[in-house]
């Protein structure tokens, strides 16, 4: 009976990340490693980013499907994001087995929390094609058209970054690249959503496997099943309800779960 429990609860659990971190296009890991945190406070967090990441890239992959149907993907900049942050996402996994809980809950807790002041302190920018810049037409399923100039160069670079914090910290990458592909790489905010989302799917694979080599995953399939369930189940509802969100308000929710997993993260570790 108790057991019956803690699947429909982790399932459950699953339900909302993978709705919420679909729609504002995060993968759900940063509402998800908080949660782990504070319901299994004695595990190591290679275990604990190992249950994320694995969630995440369900979540990622689920939503990238449904994001797909309607269009909404860059193919060619999240291929490009993607092979960036590969060789970031491999190191991201290496480093975690060395940190302890103590260095672990308030680096996530630190970086969680200047990301929402970040996103809070700047409106979403209308994005349009740059005078000199490569423009990039993307037409919607449902004919929304989204003209643009994406510096993909910048933003390779960036996701290298970004796919290093994104395994170290096991929150996969979207509530990192969708602020950064909005503010700073001239993305449209319902592309950037999409569109990391395809990322984040790619690179969040790359770190489970690697986690698989190193005999992390075996151990944690017991809690990361219920969990994917709930997440694969959630994601569409996520990319569904995301067509009906205006971007600011994506951006705001996105600030708002940022500042108080953050806070939340922060306060217990001292």
């Amino acid at each position: 009976m108790l057991l019956m429990r803690q699947v429909l609860a982790l399932g459950s659990i699953g339900l909302v990340v993978g709705a919420l971190g679909t729609l504002i296009g995060a993968g759900g890991g940063f509402l998800l490693l908080p949660i782990l945190i504070l319901l299994y406070p004695r595990e190591s967090p290679e275990i604990l980013t190992t249950i994320s990441l694995s969630v995440v890239f369900a979540n990622a992959a689920s939503g990238s499907w449904a994001y797909a149907r309607m269009r909404r993907i860059d193919y060619r900049a999240g291929g490009l994001f993607a092979l960036a942050g590969v060789p970031g996402a491999i190191l991201g996994v290496v480093v975690t087995r060395r940190l302890g809980r103590s260095e672990f809950d308030p680096l996530l807790g630190a970086m969680l929390l200047v990301a929402a002041v970040l996103v809070l302190l700047r409106p979403p920018p209308e994005a349009r094609p740059r005078p000199g810049g490569e423009t990039r037409l993307l037409v919607e399923a449902g004919g929304t058209v989204h003209e643009y100039s994406p510096r993909l160069v910048l933003g390779a670079l960036l996701s290298s970054v970004v796919g290093f914090v994104s395994s170290l910290l096991g929150i996969g990458g979207g509530i990192i690249h969708v602020p950064l592909m909005v503010y700073l790489l001239g993305f449209p905010t319902h592309v950037a959503t999409a569109t990391s989302h395809f990322v984040l799917a790619l690179l969040a694979l790359v770190g489970v496997i690697v986690h698989a080599r190193a005999g992390s995953l075996g151990p944690a399939l017991g809690r990361i099943v219920p969990l994917v369930v709930g997440v694969l189940v959630g994601a569409q509802g996520g990319a569904w309800a995301s067509s009906r969100v205006q971007g600011r308000w994506i951006m705001l929710g996105l600030a708002i779960a940022l500042g108080a997993v953050g806070l939340r993260l922060l306060l217990a570790s001292l």
